[in-house]
């Protein structure tokens, strides 16, 4: 049993199952099946290690940040707040857990929202969010379940329709979602955006740059110089004794340029990684919406819109990091009982997200203005929570991704109007 509780719980075989399924009830031959399936698999596999790699360097260029431009605070990531929860509720986050996504099937079954969403880890984390509320508002561990599980399992199902508009806009097709818990922001982006709608063909892959700039057109250029600044200016206001920590035996100046370079390979792999397990799900997932759930499609994490515009990902970064330290400094001015700090990694994958959507509709102008806005909900949404939160021990860590805060802020104020009118 722990065999198979231990199988499930990864999202590369809950795909490769699905995909699987989904090319026998398509008639495949036994070869095309096993091929499929293990194409999705290893694709998704190899789009798994380019994430687990870029999230590695950034996350050291956070500690590079935080220590060059001394900076006391939260970082606005959910790694640590999860593993918080965990600590205090971890069977009824669990629980949760697995009722929200059995719920996102059958929402998806029973309603028009037909999204799938199949990164287990993502609907982990929106989990530990909504057991943290439900616990914070005095919900007995059952119906904290029962509660935590249905918002999950209905977000799940319907966030990606506020995304799916500009979805179809950029891959041209309806068949695939983006299932990433910050789609609201993903969908204001696109929104504002289109502000600059007669800017729209000036996308940011079409940027033109003046001549000595002209190197920026090729992605692995482009973002290799960026990342190069960014790590270079953080470790020399570190400091070499503090880089020396992280670096161990390689020479300070020269681990910031391994590390710069090392996330542009990082982002080669994860867009391969991308077009590997992409077309093999698509094409599983038109048996399975025939057959067991009408017109259901796979959410999917966020980078695989990367593909869609790679120049306005690094646009999207940069406007988010920059949209989060306006925010943080305001938190600072305004003597926040708490600051929260913008994470690298998370500006990237959300910030690099919403620059693809704001893209898709006021072009490169559309990812500034759009990623920026991001970047100041990114941490700024965690406040309202951040008083119950605390009260429940994780007050050391944030939840970063908008959706989390936001569908948690309005459960948060469902239950405690409820409590004070019937009580629990």
């Amino acid at each position: 049993m722990n065999i198979i509780i231990a199988f499930l719980s990864q999202p590369a075989v809950i795909l490769g199952i699905f995909a699987c399924l989904g090319l026998i009830l398509q008639e495949k031959k036994p070869l095309e099946v096993v091929s499929g399936t293990i194409k999705t698999v290893v694709g998704f596999l190899i789009f798994n290690a380019g994430c687990s790699l870029v999230t590695g360097n950034l996350q050291n260029l956070n500690k590079l940040f935080i220590e060059g431009f001394n900076i006391n605070g939260v970082v606005a990531m959910s790694e640590a707040a999860v593993a918080q929860a965990e600590v205090n509720f971890g069977t009824t986050l669990s629980l949760t857990f697995i009722v929200g996504f059995l719920t996102n099937l059958l929402f998806a079954r029973i309603t028009r929202f037909k999204n799938i969403i199949f990164l287990t880890s993502i609907q982990y984390s929106f989990a530990a969010l909504l057991t943290l509320v439900c616990k914070g508002a005095g919900l007995s561990d059952p119906i904290a379940i029962v509660v935590g599980g249905l918002v999950l399992g209905f977000a799940s199902a319907f966030l990606p329709e506020l995304c799916q508009p500009f979805i179809r806009k950029m891959s041209g097709s309806d068949n695939v979602a983006i299932g990433h818990f910050s789609m609201i922001g993903y969908s204001l982006a696109g929104y504002l955006g289109k502000i600059f709608s007669k800017h729209e063909e000036d996308t940011a892959d079409n940027l033109k740059l003046p001549k000595g700039l002209v190197f920026f057109k090729d992605l692995t250029i482009g973002m290799s110089v960026i990342m190069l600044l960014l790590f270079y200016v953080s470790a020399i206001a570190a400091g070499q004794e503090f880089v020396g920590t992280l670096s161990g035996s390689t020479h300070w100046l020269v681990w910031p340029f391994i590390q710069a370079l090392t996330f542009t390979a990082s982002m080669n792999i994860l867009l391969y990684g991308v077009r590997t397990f992409l077309a093999e799900i698509t094409a599983s997932f038109v048996a399975i919406s025939e057959k067991l759930i009408p017109n259901a499609r796979p959410a999917l994490d966020c980078p695989t819109v990367f593909a869609y515009a790679p120049t306005a990902v690094m646009l999207g970064f940069l406007a988010a990091y920059i949209g989060g330290i306006v925010a943080m400094l305001v938190q600072i001015a305004v003597k926040s009982p708490v600051v929260f700090i913008p994470a690298a990694n998370v500006m990237f994958f959300l910030g690099g997200t919403a620059g693809v959507f704001g893209n898709s509709t006021g072009g490169w102008r559309g990812a500034l203005l759009g990623a920026f806005v991001v970047g100041i909900l990114i941490v700024s949404t965690p406040l309202a929570l951040y008083p119950t939160l605390s009260a429940l021990g994780v007050g050391t860590a944030a939840f970063g991704a908008i959706d989390y805060n936001v569908i948690g802020t309005i459960l948060h104020f469902i239950l405690n109007t409820l409590k004070s009118i019937i009580g629990f």
